[in-house]
């Protein structure tokens, strides 16, 4: 790149005058839901006994006739006719970790030369997608193309420009799950299903219990003008080489601070967007590294909050372009500053209105929390490998354990005063040692200084995974560009088996006459004792944890394809086949796109770093080492000139380039024997131990270079241009 294209392209990064800036018209309650079929839609456009057979479906999960869904459809195709829509799709959630949709027109010839707008039920409830398209893991085979859409009416369906977008399960001819919205939608009914018999324990009433989901989406925004001449940020979504900035994130003055004046347009424009599609976003923010920052909203049921998650991501991307920015939501863009996670606040809570994972108001909802947390960290610690393998990837891989980011070490943070309790508990001789006074305080003899149980009686740690907040479980070790279902899939199903498994031991021992509450105290203690080694509220970042968490037989595997594995561990299969959520044959078919998807993504980025290398760096430093040739030369024509110091540098320069050739050289061979292994588990273990290996030695050699070579003829835009916006 010339001095001249890189000055044009950091000037068209500063000058954003022509941007159209969507200005809200309105107050927020005014356009909230607007594009949105939801429950004032359906009262307006659907008769009153259509009305409440779906308000019935998406409460109860009574299924529609197809009388119904013709209503139904009538409906809503008059309503998003009057709304703009000329389209409709069914809009899903392939294993490619985004969302796929395929437009059909509203307009159908009607047979006399003209064309008539038609929407059945029928076309409401199903669509034929190709299956074979889609990552699938080998369960359809190119032949088998046949694979079902099927409508979800718990998830309402929303405009996107001209386009009806209907969200819809995914399933392959033969029955299996080829998305995530059919293990989340089967995860939410196993939990709801095991949690509500134990809340029955303790409240009768309790018909249903509902799993609540509160995302935190970090992200980076950089210059599209930037964005354009970096090849290794369009094609993997990070930088692949590039020297730190001499001023980063080490003053912590990006943290909180005020939000760049281009940035807040763009936030706006997206707040807009979202509230119209009823994503009730509530808090933005400068998050800790240059140029990062955040967006979060109010809580809501898991699979609303998860479609609403993928919705936004692909709305982002579009709003960001307006603005003249791309977003990055790669785990890890920049090395040597923050990454970017998903953090899934996560939460029980009955139809009566009780939050189980925050403490209660009497004495029977503070026992009934106490079960419900204890039950929550004892599966995670039967699972921790396996929720590190629900969260890991390619990119989460460079995250974790770096700059603020929990380690690959899945443990849970209580707290002083929770951890104090579960102790107590745990060390308790009788139930006669915890009790509850007639204020329903929680109370035990020995520990007189915690008077009760606050909502907010933790203090936070950054560096656990899995942190208990007050009234929730923050899962922090979830990727910024994850989708959330596959988290909160494995954690639901964990829960539900280890609820299951707690009820099951209660109630052998109240047949065997024990009293109920004592039942549930000697089951607890139990459980507390067992599950002691998941619990650390220390600093997760420290090298004495990673030994630690190792001596207390915790998952310390660090290897990505190794931790796949998890997934198909003898009691892994048998948790998920008899929570109904996952047969063995999809487990095994997911495992292999797992596997497939890490092995493109490290492939692709050694190709963008081999052309990288060898096209623009090698290059660009022999020219530079060819000035400083010359300069040598025409020095050695003078006497009392003393040329040592650039032959020094020349040497520098030919040492770096020689072994970014030669590593590179080296790198592409492992790659292409990495390339003749079929089995896809041993080419993702080839493509981690012999192919990425390099990627860090050869980017410290291009970094030394960039340290070197004159800056008006480095062909990339650096970090110190990157990162700052103006």
């Amino acid at each position: 790149m010339s001095s001249l294209l890189r000055f044009k392209m950091v000037d068209a990064a500063i000058n954003h005058n022509a941007v159209d800036v969507r200005v809200p018209e309105g107050r927020p309650s005014d356009y909230f839901g607007a594009k949105v079929f939801g429950r004032a839609a359906m009262r307006k456009y659907l008769d009153k006994k259509t009305f409440e057979a779906l308000s019935d479906t998406m409460v109860n999960g009574t299924p529609l006739t197809r009388e119904v869904a013709d209503s139904i459809a009538a409906g809503m195709r008059q309503w998003a006719l009057e709304h703009g829509a000329d389209h409709y799709t069914h809009w899903f959630q392939p294993l490619t970790g985004g969302t796929a949709e395929k437009h059909d027109a509203f307009a159908q010839p009607d047979g006399m030369g003209g064309v008539i707008e038609e929407f059945s039920g029928k076309l409401l409830a199903q669509q034929e997608p190709d299956a074979s398209s889609f990552p699938n893991g080998g369960i359809r085979n190119t032949f088998e193309a046949r694979g079902y859409s099927a409508w979800d009416p718990t998830s309402p369906a929303f405009i996107v420009d001209t386009t009806l977008c209907i969200p819809t399960v995914f399933i392959a001819y033969t029955g299996e799950a080829l998305d995530y919205k059919v293990p989340l939608l089967r995860a939410i009914s196993a939990v709801d299903k095991a949690a509500s018999e134990v809340c029955r324990y303790f409240d009768r009433n309790v018909q249903k219990v509902y799993t609540y989901l509160g995302w935190e989406q970090e992200y980076f925004l950089v210059d599209e003008s930037l964005w354009a001449v970096r090849p290794d940020l369009m094609l993997t979504g990070r930088t692949l080489m590039g020297h730190e900035s001499a001023k980063n994130q080490q003053l912590e003055d990006h943290y909180f601070g005020a939000i760049p004046t281009r940035v807040i347009a763009f936030m706006r424009d997206l707040e807009y967007e979202c509230l119209k599609l009823g994503i009730p976003v509530k808090t933005r923010h400068n998050e800790v590294a240059p140029n990062q920052f955040e967006l979060a909203p109010v809580y809501e049921e898991a699979n609303l909050a998860n479609d609403h998650n993928q919705l936004l991501m692909t709305v982002m991307d579009k709003i960001a372009r307006r603005h003249r920015f791309r977003v990055l939501l790669h785990e890890k863009p920049f090395k040597g500053i923050n990454g970017s996670g998903k953090h899934n606040n996560w939460s029980l809570g009955t139809d009566t209105g009780v939050n189980l994972m925050g403490p209660g108001k009497s004495a029977s909802e503070n026992l009934q929390f106490i079960t419900f947390l204890v039950n929550v960290i004892s599966a995670v610690h039967k699972h921790n490998g396996l929720l590190k393998a629900a969260i890991m990837s390619a990119t989460n891989a460079h995250r974790l354990g770096a700059n603020e980011a929990p380690p690959a070490i899945i443990s849970t943070f209580l707290g002083t005063q929770i951890s104090a309790v579960l102790d107590k508990l745990a060390a308790s001789k009788s139930d006669n040692d915890i009790r509850f006074d007639a204020k329903g305080v929680f109370k035990m003899s020995g520990i007189s200084h915690i008077p009760t149980l606050f909502r907010d009686n933790t203090d936070r740690n950054r560096t656990s995974p899995f942190a208990f907040t007050g009234n929730r479980f923050e899962f922090r070790a979830v990727g910024s560009s994850d989708n959330c279902a596959e988290a909160i899939i494995t954690l639901n199903t964990a829960v539900a088996a280890e609820l299951t498994e707690f009820k099951a031991a209660v109630d052998a021992k109240i047949e065997a006459g024990i009293k109920k509450e004592k039942a549930i105290y000697e089951v607890l203690k139990a459980k507390i004792k067992a599950c002691a080694a998941i619990r650390f509220d220390g600093n997760g970042y420290s090298e004495e944890w990673k030994a630690e968490a190792a001596r207390r037989g915790l998952d310390c595997e660090t290897s990505t394809p190794l931790i796949f594995d998890r997934y198909l561990d003898e009691q892994t299969i048998a948790m998920f086949d008899a929570m109904g959520v996952y047969s063995k044959v999809e487990l095994e078919a997911r495992t292999e796109v797992k596997w497939e998807t890490y092995v493109k993504k490290i492939q692709i980025e050694g190709r963008v770093l081999g052309d990288l290398t060898m096209n623009h760096i090698v290059p660009t430093a022999s020219n530079y080492e060819a000035m400083l040739l010359d300069k040598v030369y025409k020095m050695s024509q003078i006497a009392g000139l003393n040329p040592a110091s650039d032959i020094a540098l020349i040497k520098r320069i030919q040492d770096h380039t020689a072994a970014i050739q030669q590593l590179t050289y080296e790198m592409i061979e492992a790659r292409k024997k990495a390339n003749r292994i079929e089995e896809m588990r041993a080419k993702a273990i080839a493509y981690h131990d012999t192919v990425a290996v390099f990627f860090d030695e050869i980017r410290h050699h291009v970094d030394k270079l960039e340290e070197i070579v004159d800056d008006q003829l480095w062909p990339l835009p650096k970090y110190r241009e990157l990162l700052f916006l103006r």
